[in-house]
């Protein structure tokens, strides 16, 4: 009976790895380049008509008041997806928040890949730390992305997504929810519909 049961087992796994042979791997974009603009709004929306926005105390680095309602920026990622549903890049973002605040930051970011390919969801974390001076010179971030990625050519993806988040300015924070919008080159010719010949 345990003799039958063996034999029956080893043949139900050898015709299912026999049958997967013709089935591809996973895609992977293997190292890519992703250029991207985003806009957000500043949940507290926090400027007040009666905060004195000259009032900067540059000797404590503090800025007395948050940011405008908008924020501005542009980023530049470059990575390598290493595994099917993940990847890992580093870049720049220049953000502008207000007159004063016009921050440039080094990027680190993880990518979680779902269904990666022609219409692959994505989640980025990313934190980002300030390296110029500005009004203030320690801020930093912390920002939650989802969205998708549509294939556009075999080497190329339009991106879109919204984002959530949170900077701290000096003594003072804000938390900006908003949209993005990028494209994505990647060395990997297969990795869409469009690629595979």
């Amino acid at each position: 009976m345990i003799r039958n049961l063996l034999l029956i087992s080893f043949l139900l796994i050898s015709l299912q790895s026999f049958s997967q042979v013709g089935q591809s791997k996973k895609p992977k974009m293997n190292f890519y380049f992703n250029p991207s603009l985003n806009v957000g709004y500043n949940l507290g929306n926090s400027i007040k008509d009666n905060q004195n926005k000259d009032s900067y105390d540059y000797q404590q680095n503090i800025a007395p008041y948050l940011p405008n309602k908008y924020m501005y920026g542009i980023s530049a990622i470059g990575g390598y997806q290493f595994l099917p549903n993940f990847a890992i890049g580093t870049g720049l973002k220049y953000s502008y928040i207000d007159p004063n605040f016009h921050l440039m930051y080094w990027m680190i970011q993880p990518k979680v890949i779902f269904n990666p390919g022609d219409e692959a969801f994505f989640i980025d974390l990313t934190y980002g730390r300030q390296f110029n001076k500005s009004v203030v010179s320690n801020a930093d971030f912390w920002s939650l992305k989802a969205g998708i990625q549509v294939s556009y050519s075999k080497r190329l993806s339009q991106e879109g997504g919204l984002f959530l988040e949170g900077a701290q300015l000096g003594n003072t924070g804000a938390v900006f929810i908003g949209i993005s919008y990028g494209i994505t080159i990647f060395s990997n010719k297969n990795y869409t519909v469009e690629g595979i010949d």
